[in-house]
């Protein structure tokens, strides 16, 4: 089959267009179709060699953690879905190298959801990742009430733009940070904006999400009674790394068919331009995510 892969760490020079074996089906696994594959920041990183002491992998290796697409066959065991279903999944294994930069990928069946009525296949590669990050930080990691004010950082991202929408759907107060482009995207996703590059925090919020590290973590500690961060590890606030889950993405298909969730899409590319799109998401300043159709 075709998919984008690396045979050694490295740039994006390192990315092809392969042909690599179908991967095999598990006896509770689900086979998909892909048809567009999301992009995202752990993409660029993987690529660069960064997850080598995180994940075992297996050259060549195959990018991506996003798939939007059909189910073309299932393992014995399979109950939560039959072939034909339009579905979407977060298709993060143990091992890196049988990614969704491809025209098939094979997970286990608790990892797999329907895909969102209202959405297009690129919309729903769109979401699986990023929303599921946003969705575990918010209820999981900060237990995140009614009526308490939440501070999200990079507002205007992937994460963050899923973030700030859950954030309300949960009846929460939401401050976003971002550029001043994009005041306007962020107060339209339901949040207050403050400009990133010089605006105040507020003196004392509940909760915040932190998408960037460094000394922005640390403002937001000095800011938040609960901090959770998807970078950094640290002393003072909880640390989440996002795992597969198909019940909480049926879950993020119910806000999104009842209108009260929405990826966006910045840009769709082609499968074999999977290096630009890696160029863009590295300049960084991208709202909400990228793609690639298959």
């Amino acid at each position: 089959m075709r998919a984008i892969g690396i045979e050694a760490f490295g740039g994006r020079d390192r990315l092809r267009l392969l042909d690599v074996p179908e991967p095999l089906l598990l006896p509770d696994g689900v086979r998909i179709e892909i048809r567009a594959a999301g992009v995202n920041p752990v993409d660029w990183k993987t690529r660069e060699g960064r997850q080598a002491r995180r994940f075992p992998h297996v050259f060549p290796v195959v990018l991506g953690w996003d798939a939007a697409g059909v189910v073309a066959e299932v393992g014995p065991s399979v109950t939560r879905v039959r072939p034909g279903d339009e579905v979407y999944a977060y298709c993060r294994k143990h091992f890196i190298g049988e990614g969704t930069y491809a025209e098939q990928v094979v997970v286990p069946q608790e990892f797999v959801a329907r895909k969102p009525q209202s959405l297009s296949w690129e919309q729903a590669a769109a979401v699986p990742l990023a929303a599921l990050t946003a969705w575990q930080c918010l209820t999981e990691k900060l237990e995140l009430a009614e009526g308490e004010t939440v501070l999200v950082e990079a507002a205007a991202g992937g994460v963050g733009h899923f973030a700030v929408q859950i954030a309300v759907a949960l009846g929460a107060r939401v401050i976003g940070t971002a550029s001043e482009r994009n005041a306007g995207f962020v107060r339209g996703l339901g949040a207050e904006f403050v400009d990133y590059r010089g605006g105040e925090l507020p003196e004392h919020v509940d909760a915040a999400l932190d998408s960037q590290g460094g000394e922005t973590l640390e403002r937001v500690k000095a800011a938040a009674g609960r901090v959770v961060s998807i970078v950094e590890p640290g002393e003072g606030h909880r640390y989440h790394y996002v795992r597969p889950d198909g019940s909480q993405l049926d879950g993020l298909t119910r806000l999104i068919d009842e209108g009260r969730l929405r990826p966006h899409v910045e840009q769709a590319f082609p499968l074999a331009e999977a290096a630009a799109a890696h160029e863009l998401l590295e300049a960084g300043h991208v709202r909400g995510k990228l793609v690639l159709v298959v």
